[in-house]
């Protein structure tokens, strides 16, 4: 089986060589990992301590954030590298000042794993929320390094919980400890023989709390804002943007819109602006306006949206109308802000946990946008009641960090 995940692998990085030629995200993915080992080769050397995270993506890497700099602090001495899988992890946070090194993770072949280990000779490995690559894995393993899974999920459709999954759950045995967000996923790994695990939470809860005690002003969102009631909508996809400029368009009540799209690249920003009616602004042209004068500020750039959340009194996040779901609902949550979202949640639990306990609501059409907004602008004590449910929801929820911190010192 080894055989042949091995063959597979070679045979993904052939074909991705040619979508490569097609596709400007494959090109980053292999370009950005030809020269990772000479990378490595300069900013550690080897007499360097250090310590290993690997996150798949952004979402993965702020998850980790609150543990990579509690370890930073813990261990002084050691230089921190972090790897990515995806380029729209590592293309984001390339440039982060918490990491000593930060490269793509090579493709997981014996050769690379290998290498990489020679090149980084970690101490202690920390995998943010799952991957699970067999040769990597395999070599740390053998060399006896401390290996954790952090703000793990584990669901029934994994290969581990399959009857041919057996090369997978082998690979399993390489972890010193198992830290699990919930309760099933500790059901589903000790139903393994796993006892290495303990119920740590989610540290994302930790990074939003976070938020609250950092500078969140703007002065160009205070202006625009202007003491009005605000929605603010981020990461829309174009499902959720079509069900939204119909609200925008019709709204006659004093409410200001802020758009902040997941992907802004002008053809599609300058599409988005033409088809609201209302007087409409977007980030790159705002110097030398009065922005108090607008109804919709269309955020075409990134690295903002957190701090643009705090001032919302309402927010909608995008990404429920398609795959695999919903985007980050816990940055607007800390704020104590109501949310809606599309239909598509149930693979993220703190969605699933606020819908049910009535802080977010989840739409299907645009006749349930409508309602729901309207209610939410309309009735200030409902506005604040769910509010309130967000961030009481957040504040029960931290404190995952800490777990982990206290239980990798104690091993």
């Amino acid at each position: 089986m080894h055989f042949l995940y091995n063959l597979f692998i070679q045979f993904a990085q052939f074909i991705l060589k040619i979508v490569a030629l097609f596709s400007p995200k494959i090109k980053l993915f292999i370009e950005g990992r030809k020269n990772v080992f000479l990378t490595l080769e300069q900013k550690i050397k080897p007499t360097d301590k250090t310590i290993w995270f690997h996150a798949a993506s952004l979402g993965e890497y702020e998850q980790g954030l609150p543990v990579i700099e509690e370890i930073k602090e813990k261990y002084p001495n050691h230089k921190i590298v972090v790897t990515f899988f995806s380029p729209s992890g590592y293309e984001v946070r390339k440039n982060n000042t918490v990491a000593d090194a930060t490269v793509y993770l090579p493709l997981d072949t014996p050769k690379n794993a290998k290498q990489f280990l020679e090149l980084v000779h970690p101490d202690l490995v920390f995998f943010i929320k799952y991957e699970f690559w067999i040769n990597y894995l395999d070599q740390l393993k053998k060399q006896n390094i401390p290996t954790y899974l952090i703000s793990g999920i584990f669901r029934e459709k994994q290969l581990f919980f399959k009857w041919y999954g057996g090369f997978y759950r082998k690979a399993l045995n390489t972890f010193t400890h198992f830290f699990v967000q919930n309760e099933n996923s500790k059901k589903l790994i000790t139903e393994l023989d796993k006892t290495n695990v303990t119920i740590s939470g989610d540290t994302r809860f930790d990074r939003v709390v976070a938020i609250l005690e950092k500078d969140n002003t703007l002065d160009f969102i205070a202006e625009f804002k202007n003491n009005s009631l605000t929605l603010v909508i981020g990461s829309s996809w174009p499902k959720d943007e079509t069900l939204l400029i119909e609200y925008i368009n019709s709204c006659t009540l004093d409410v200001k819109f802020i758009i902040a799209p997941h992907n802004i690249k002008t053809e599609q920003i300058e599409n988005l602006k033409n088809s609201i009616t209302k007087k409409t602004v977007l980030f790159s042209e705002k110097e030398n306006k009065d922005l108090s004068q607008y109804n919709v500020f269309i955020i075409d750039t990134i690295g903002i949206l957190t701090k643009i959340y705090s001032y919302a009194d309402i927010a909608y996040v995008g990404g429920g109308f398609g795959k695999p779901g919903v985007h980050n609902i816990l940055e607007p949550a800390t704020f104590g802000v109501p949310i809606i979202i599309g239909p598509n949640y149930s693979h993220f639990d703190e969605a699933t946990s606020l819908v049910q306990l009535g802080g977010c609501l989840s739409i299907t059409n645009q006749q349930e946008l409508d309602q729901f907004l309207s209610n939410l602008i309309q009735n200030n004590e409902t506005r604040r009641d769910k509010g309130q449910i967000c961030n009481t929801f957040v504040q029960k929820n931290k404190g995952a960090t800490n777990n982990i911190m206290t239980k990798i010192i104690s091993l």
